[in-house]
């Protein structure tokens, strides 16, 4: 199966620095969406150093897919999820072990999503409030579940997703690649069909484009893939872009 993608980031309109970083590598089969946390320089370096580590555990396990190395095997998961799992989990080792070199990275971390293609199968693994949606006969639906308090109001009852736009406490994450040795990495796997997108995005695009135009942008079919991302940040800066914003669209050709 043919992977075919773009991608866009943007600093938006109030931040000075963009903290978010993305992969694209359709050799690889691997995209990641990387929102830094820490302020200042920390969370550029934190995003930086997640996205590196990640990729370099992708890349080397290419042809050793069966690697786990320093973390054990998970039997419930089958071997291309338990290599997404991992690179996960490197990329949080590897924050951890940089922070104690380099006193600026202290405090910071990062929040995810990321997609793994093998096998005509897809693993999609997210990790605080990055988010991952499948495009599939013109619906657009949300994979991910966010490590958020707000995500934790909506799903009670306490408050809607329009509602938990606009939440004082909207940033508040609940799980980040942060260095702790317990962190948890949520795990999904699916089939793919030919025409599926998944669109990753960090949170400076679901949290201020409304669900309804961003599934009206994201199952575009008169658009190339460039210009839907390009127009997903148009989106978020036309409701303000608060937040840096990232989008990475891959579609699944035949």
């Amino acid at each position: 199966m043919h992977l075919l993608f773009a991608a866009a980031t943007d600093p938006g309109l109030v931040r000075q620095r963009n903290e978010d970083r993305y992969v694209a590598d359709a050799e690889l089969g691997f995209f990641l969406v990387v929102d830094g946390m820490g302020g200042h320089a920390s969370g550029e370096l934190a995003s930086a150093t997640v996205a590196e580590a990640a990729t370099a555990f992708i890349r080397e396990t290419a042809r050793d897919s069966d690697r786990t190395w320093p973390f054990g095997l998970d039997a419930e998961l089958s071997p291309l999820a338990n290599r997404l799992q991992v690179a996960v989990r490197s990329a949080n080792r590897a924050l951890a072990v940089r922070a104690q070199r380099d006193a600026a990275l202290n405090g910071s971390g990062a929040t995810l999503a990321a997609a793994l293609f093998g096998g005509g199968r897809l693993v999609v693994s997210n990790v605080g409030d990055c988010r991952a949606y499948l495009v599939r006969r013109g619906r657009l639906t949300q994979i991910t579940r966010d490590h958020s308090l707000v995500a934790e109001q909506v799903a009670m009852g306490l408050i809607d997703s329009e509602q938990a736009r606009t939440h004082p406490l909207r940033h508040v994450v609940t799980r980040a690649v942060s260095g702790d040795a317990g962190m948890v990495v949520d795990i999904w796997e699916m089939p793919v069909d030919a025409g599926d997108r998944i669109l990753l995005c960090s949170d400076g695009v679901h949290g201020v484009v409304p669900d309804r135009e961003l599934t009206a942008l994201a199952t575009a079919t008169d658009r190339t893939l460039d210009e839907i991302c390009g127009a997903v940040i148009t989106a978020a800066k036309a409701h303000g872009a608060p937040d840096n914003a990232t989008a990475v669209l891959i579609e699944a050709a035949a």
